[in-house]
């Protein structure tokens, strides 16, 4: 067997890339600018360049590797053809045939950037043990990855796991920034939190919130020194989230919710006001669900990609 995978994860910014050992162990990890200019036509042989130059720097013979994983946002069916990646630049084209083309023929797998990082704490985070899974990823948007029987779910166009468009409120004035009015990423991510404290702060309450910077961890952190207009805010934060993930719920009946981004950092407090309404609404058969923290950071991308080829 190959002794090598790499794992590439495109972001906006910066591509992070990750050189692995067949069992998982990650032994070099590095990153390289995202060049969108021109379409995105850079970015794929920039990748290309920086695999050769570390398989050479390592002495790494083309033979010794499996194959190249790549997550990157936007809708990737399960062939490999992305639909419009709007961040990139890109349009609809095959991105494992391009890039193994760049890489002389390497075998090359890819998937959206959220199922991947899925993918990758399932694998060796927060969610090893479980096969049937859901990683949700509260950053500043929310995205989502569903496992099932150990393989992305990416549906039909690569776009199965985009939990943070789920529909949770009918009153809402807002548009959310897929055009749509009350959808999840508005009340459960870092922005969305931010803007319901400062619906609650237009109001006359006293509250530590008013000193300082406005964030997701000012919140969380008020909410731990016990904040009434941040508790409020946690609150309508569970509420929609956890009424969210019942409907996951109901849909695939996972063992385990994951919770990843940086409004996890604020810890397992968040699970105190998820449960609560999650069981409320869920249907008893999910209603036992286990709830985990993310432990992978932004490395699950680099893994889950790995994962792919390993599979």
């Amino acid at each position: 067997m190959s002794q090598y995978v790499f794992g590439v994860d495109i972001g906006g910014t910066t591509v992070k890339m990750g050189l692995f050992e067949s069992d998982g162990n990650l032994l070099d990890k590095w990153e390289i600018p995202t060049r969108t200019e021109n379409s995105g036509e850079a970015i794929l042989p920039d990748v290309a360049e920086s695999i050769k130059a570390k398989m050479s720097e390592k002495n790494i013979a083309k033979d010794d590797v499996a194959g190249v994983g790549i997550g990157a946002p936007g809708p990737i069916d399960s062939e490999g053809v992305v639909h419009v990646a709007v961040n990139l630049g890109w349009g609809v084209f095959n991105v494992s045939e391009t890039l193994s083309g760049l890489l002389d023929g390497m075998l090359v797998k890819a998937g959206n950037d959220a199922n991947v990082a899925a993918l990758g704490e399932m694998w060796k985070g927060g969610g090893q043990g479980y096969k049937n899974m859901v990683a949700v990823t509260l950053g500043t948007g929310v995205g989502g990855g569903i496992i099932i029987n150990g393989e992305i779910l990416s549906g039909a166009g690569g776009a199965a796991g985009e939990i943070g468009h789920i529909h949770v409120e009918d009153d809402e004035a807002d548009f959310c920034g897929c055009k749509n009015q009350g959808c999840l990423e508005q009340y459960a991510s870092a922005t969305g939190v931010v803007r319901l404290a400062k619906r609650k702060l237009m109001g006359d309450e006293e509250s530590i919130l008013r000193d300082g910077e406005l964030s997701a961890k000012a919140v969380f952190d008020a909410v731990k020194a016990g904040d009434k207009v941040a508790i409020w805010v946690a609150e309508q934060f569970g509420y929609y989230l956890g009424k969210g993930l019942s409907a996951i719920a109901a849909v695939v009946n996972p063992e385990a919710f994951v919770i990843g981004g940086g409004v996890s950092k604020a810890g397992e407090v968040l699970f105190e006001y998820i449960k609560p309404y999650y069981k409320k609404y869920v249907f008893h058969a999910s209603r036992d669900v286990e709830f985990k923290l993310a432990t992978l950071g932004n490395d699950a991308g680099i893994y889950g990609a790995a994962k792919m080829v390993l599979d």
